[in-house]
């Protein structure tokens, strides 16, 4: 019994650290490294060359937020549960982790397979015969 009215404070303050160190850490230096390679693109000369330099890091940039915008918005979410509905909040719950485990996993090949020239040619043609056939 003691142990289940314990104070739990120091356990949520340890989570928060933790969470901090190992999940806002390494954004911010994935922010910082995409900073320095962002101002070294715009550095480059030619539109051609800056336009490679930005389609390559884009499909890496694309999963990040994707990774990291779930991540965030799982983890820095507030705990009250008294101000909605608890169903709502299960629900959302179970959606956001869908979307972290499921979707996040599926969209990577997808992502940087897009990268490659007959893919795109692929999808565009694809597009366009739904568009069309419509």
């Amino acid at each position: 019994m003691k142990m289940a009215c314990a104070d739990i404070s120091d356990n949520e303050f340890i989570m928060l650290v933790a969470t901090t160190l190992f999940t806002l850490m390494p954004l911010l230096l994935i922010v910082i490294s995409y900073s320095l390679i962002i101002s070294s693109i715009l550095k480059i000369r030619t539109s051609d060359g800056r336009s490679k330099a930005f389609s390559t890091c884009s499909a890496h940039l694309t999963v990040v937020i994707i990774f990291y915008g779930t991540i965030l918005f799982m983890y820095m979410k507030p705990k009250s549960k008294e101000t909605l509905n608890s169903d709502d909040l299960d629900a959302t719950d179970k959606l956001i982790s869908m979307f972290y485990g499921v979707m996040t996993p599926m969209m990577n090949p997808l992502i940087y397979s897009l990268r490659n020239k007959d893919v795109k040619e692929a999808v565009k043609h694809l597009l366009r015969r739904k568009v069309f056939n419509k």
